[in-house]
Parts: structure tokens; C-alpha cells; sequence
């Protein structure tokens, strides 16, 4: 059985697909970024000049706290993510992702690719992560 759920709270996916997708045990996260729910950009700021100032790290773990959001509107959480492919625009920001990165998952957590894209979505991100979840759901 699958079934697919657009979660509410979350920016509104910017096409006609999911946050998220369940098929059986597994749980699949849509490429997500920093994007709010308002469409603004977690770790994106411009001054009066219109000069923007992206902010890798900060970028990075809001892509992880949405994540974290999706899942447990699933009933998942990180701790059940097994596999996750990260998106950069310059992998002269692999420290800064690498580093936050860390703060949520060691060596015991999910195997990753990392590889860098010409552009998002949007000029304002510097990632998009997708995750998948190993997650029984009760009564499987």
C-alpha cells in the first residue's frame, strides 16, 4: 500500500507532487530545502541594497528540520532515515553542510551522496536534501 501526503504547515511543493510518500515500510522525502511555509528562504537575507547573504549552514539545518517535520507527520523521525542524497549548487559549501550535517547524523546514521547541480529551483538555495525512511507502520 502507498500513500502519498502533502504536509500541512510546510511550503506548498512548488509542482504537483508530495512531501512525502509511503510505500510499505519505507518512507520517501521529497527534495526539500529551507523554504517557509511564507516562501521565504531559512539562511537567506538581503539589505537595504538588495545584496543577498546565503548562509550554508543555516540553509542546511532548516532542510533538516523540515525533514524532521515531514517525517514525524508520517509517524517517522531521523533516526529511521536510511539513505539521504544532498544537493549543492557549490561544493565550496560542503564544510558548512558537512558540518551541521554532523549535528544531526554520525556514522551509525543513513548512507549519503552528496553531489553538486548547477541550480534549485530557486537562486536563493544553496540545498535540497531527499531522505528515505525505514519505518514499520503499526499493524504491518
Amino acid at each position: 500500500m502507498s500513500r502519498a501526503k502533502t504536509v500541512e504547515g510546510k511550503a506548498t511543493p512548488r509542482g504537483r507532487f508530495p512531501h512525502v510518500k509511503r510505500a510499505g515500510d519505507f518512507v520517501f522525502v521529497s527534495g526539500t530545502s529551507s523554504r517557509r511555509p511564507d516562501n521565504t528562504f531559512a539562511g537567506a537575507e538581503a539589505d537595504e541594497f538588495g545584496t543577498t547573504t546565503l548562509d550554508i549552514r543555516a540553509q542546511t539545518a532548516a532542510v533538516l528540520e523540515n525533514i524532521t517535520d515531514i517525517l514525524a507527520a508520517v509517524g517517522a523521525s531521523l533516526a529511521d532515515v536510511v539513505q539521504v542524497t544532498s544537493y549543492l549548487v557549490n561544493m565550496n559549501d560542503f564544510g558548512g553542510y558537512n558540518e551541521v550535517y554532523g549535528r544531526y547524523f554520525d556514522e551509525t546514521g543513513p548512507a549519503r551522496t552528496t553531489v553538486a547541480v548547477h541550480q534549485l529551483p530557486h537562486p536563493h538555495l544553496l540545498i535540497e536534501i531527499q531522505a528515505v525512511a525505514y519505518a514499520p507502520s503499526e499493524g504491518n
